[in-house]
């Protein structure tokens, strides 16, 4: 079940790994490793999510969303997102940046540097925003309750996350990108280009929230009238048909995902650029993660249960938290992409530990309460 479930995921990982190795030696590997265990680890959520939305589909939608979105979530968010924001941020054709990564690493880099704090403004918005939602949703589980049950209560106030987003770009434009760091170890004032990256780094999570959000409610819409169909099929003696779910509300569940897919890539492309600005780097670490994240929702799916970890996702949440901030950091001071992406995949390791160990206790719990009962049986 395993082997075949993940068959695939290895074997781009053995391939991926092997080409960064051979490509661009051991630091090439060392960074497309860390991007693949960052992008599974900021997904993990997303794929219990899709497991419990695909799992209401029938198998031709399930196929049709692990092939096309695969190709789409690989392909598409992995490979030409990276692209298309060197392009617009360097101002050069996308073309002309995959010929430049590829026949001038050099002028490649400098265009990319000189980018960098569009870049950085623009993801660090992005991931803000992704992490203050977060932080101030209602959650189930707290993984540091003396700091997170506080502000979920604080996240009744609307508008609160923006609000707060907005002033972390307005102390950043005013301090850091007064004197953002360029190829050649100079500095100069991109104040006005850090506000208006940070600004459309916003927007972008609004847009892509929204039309996730609009989805979702579709979803929901489309189901409840399925379910009255269903339903007053049964009172007249008939066989209940699922054709309406396999097909118009099938239809809006894989739209549903395919944007909350895009979504959750934009963390995983955009927390990449806190790690390197190696395109051909980030397409093989992501798109392995990618692989992952798919063959995980699978698995979810065949085994008709979702992970016991709780705490993962407070983990993921809080390494986005720490890309936020770092890209940020990044306009003006430089720091070593191992140590960012290690960051990340150490929360990650803490907030895993913390779920075996409540696990451990809740299940030592239980034993505990069956010795107790079992006297009296």
């Amino acid at each position: 079940m395993l082997l075949k479930t993940f068959g695939w995921s290895f074997g781009v990982t053995a391939v991926g790994l092997a080409a960064a190795a051979f490509f661009w030696g051991w630091q090439g590997f060392a960074v497309v490793a860390i991007l693949s265990v960052l992008e599974i680890s900021l997904s993990f959520d997303n794929a219990v999510v899709n497991a419990g939305v695909l799992k209401k589909m029938n198998a031709f939608w399930q196929k049709i969303f692990l092939t096309i979105g695969i190709l789409i979530a690989v392909f598409g968010m992995r490979l030409v997102f990276p692209v298309v924001i060197v392009a617009i941020t360097a101002k050069v054709g996308p073309i002309e940046a995959v010929e430049l990564a590829m026949r001038d690493p050099d002028q490649y880099e400098m265009l990319v540097t000189d980018a960098h704090p569009a870049i950085a403004a623009f993801g660090g918005m992005f991931l803000l925003m992704i992490f203050l939602n977060f932080l101030f949703d209602e959650k189930e589980h707290h993984w540091l309750p003396w700091f997170e049950k506080p502000l979920s209560r604080l996240g009744k106030v609307d508008g609160l996350a923006v609000g707060i987003a907005l002033v972390v770009l307005l102390v950043t434009a005013a301090t850091i990108a007064t004197e953002a760091a360029q190829h050649g170890g100079t500095y100069v004032d991109k104040s006005s280009t850090v506000l208006l990256s940070g600004v459309a780094g916003l927007i972008t999570y609004l847009f892509v929230g929204g039309l996730s959000g609009y989805f979702e409610d579709k979803l929901e819409e489309d189901e409840e009238h399925d379910e009255e169909i269903k339903e007053q099929a049964r009172r007249e003696g008939k066989d209940p048909s699922m054709v309406g779910l396999a097909g118009k509300a099938a239809f809006f569940m894989f739209l549903y995902l395919e944007v909350l897919d895009a979504s959750f890539s934009f963390d995983g492309v955009i927390g990449a650029f806190a790690i390197t600005n190696h395109i051909f780097w980030m397409a093989l670490g992501l798109g392995i993660g990618a692989m992952y994240v798919r063959s995980l929702t699978v698995y979810l799916v065949r085994e008709g249960t979702l992970d016991d970890y709780v705490y993962l996702e407070h983990g993921a949440h809080y390494a986005i938290g720490a890309l936020a901030a770092l890209l940020l950091i990044t306009i003006k001071f430089h720091i070593s992409e191992v140590i960012t992406g290690l960051i990340g995949v150490g929360l990650i390791a803490a907030s895993f530990w913390s779920s075996v160990r409540r696990n451990r206790g809740l299940a030592a719990e239980g034993h505990e309460e069956e010795t107790k009962v079992s006297p009296g049986v």
